[in-house]
């Protein structure tokens, strides 16, 4: 039997847990909790508060991020899913026309930042088919959103402050700072820290404008690689046969060593014949290893570079072949 005591209690308990904002209302508040942790650190960084107060504006949580957040396809997709659905005809062929129509300025960008063309035009052409789509997502807010979430708390964090530093200096528009649900911005898909360092305003009118200007776009990318130690006039690397009973521990970008040593192994070209005479120190990669698909490559410094901008073993072969089929 209840006593009358216990009744009271629990229609206190009842009336105490109706008064509590629900669960939406509390992730909110702890979202503007954040976000003004954000914002006292930006102003002490000399970010002005109307650009603070035009960013935060209306700013909630983006579900849609967080479910992006963890389900990236070089997890989810074997080696041949991922390599065909990039390396498809139709992105090969205007991939060529992007290189063709773009010629004289990548190859202005060329000689001053000595990285091959074809490997600036496969990235574009990877990260947002030739500055087709470059995301629609509100940077601030997905940004926002994946440093309250808290997984990588600290790397979100810096990142929504460069962010809001590149607004604060104008070289973006605020309607125009879109991106990937992950904050990468405009052709060459920067993050904003990238941005801060490696974004070049070639195009001399004094923004570092990756969204809209493709000479800026482009020299971008050359410039991410030149600084990730790109080696002009060295093949990324090439697809070769493995000699029966290859030991796989050997593989993996880490483990470079002579050509002549690949060679003595038994690792031929994939067309069965001796490997050229390469300088230098080179790597076997078997992209699909982990699921069993054996198919590899000898890899060089060049691949090493491309791994800085996505350091994903699919990721940089599939720019290597792309580039070798766009000019």
């Amino acid at each position: 039997m209840i006593t009358r005591r216990r009744l009271g209690s629990g229609f206190a308990a009842m009336a105490a847990a109706a008064a509590l904002p629900s669960a939406p209302a509390r992730a909110q508040q702890s979202f503007q909790a954040f976000l003004e942790g954000v914002r006292q650190e930006a102003r002490r960084a000399g970010v002005s508060a109307a650009t603070l107060n035009r960013a935060f504006q209306g700013l909630r949580p983006n579900e849609r991020v967080l479910e992006l957040d963890r389900r990236q396809a070089e997890f989810t997709q074997t080696w041949p899913q991922y390599r065909d659905a990039r390396l498809s005809p139709t992105r090969i062929e205007n991939g060529r026309r992007a290189f063709a129509e773009n010629r004289a300025t990548l190859e202005a960008i060329q000689a001053r930042f000595r990285v091959s063309p074809r490997v600036i035009v496969a990235i574009w052409g990877l990260e947002t088919s030739y500055g087709g789509f470059t995301g629609n997502f509100n940077v601030i807010e997905a940004l926002a959103t994946l440093a309250w979430e808290g997984r990588r708390a600290a790397f979100f964090r810096a990142e929504l402050l460069a962010a809001l530093r590149i607004l604060d200096a104008g070289h973006i528009g605020f309607e125009r700072m879109r991106g990937s649900h992950a904050g990468a911005m405009g052709q060459p898909q920067f993050m904003p820290t990238s941005f801060e360092r490696l974004a070049v305003d070639f195009d001399g009118d004094g923004r570092r404008d990756i969204w809209d200007s493709r000479p800026d776009a482009l020299a971008s990318i050359a410039n991410y690689l030149a600084r990730s130690g790109w080696r002009e006039g060295e093949t990324w690397g090439f697809e070769v046969a493995l000699p029966p009973g290859f030991d796989a521990a050997l593989s993996g970008h880490q483990n470079m060593r002579p050509a002549r040593e690949w060679a003595r192994l038994g690792v031929r070209t994939a067309a069965g014949m001796a490997l050229p005479p390469l300088e230098n120190d080179w790597a076997v990669v078997i992209p699909g290893l982990a699921r069993g698909d054996d198919q590899a490559f000898l890899v060089g410094q060049n691949f090493l570079a491309i791994r800085r901008y996505n350091p994903s073993n699919f990721y940089a072969t599939v720019v290597g072949l792309l580039s070798d089929r766009v000019a």
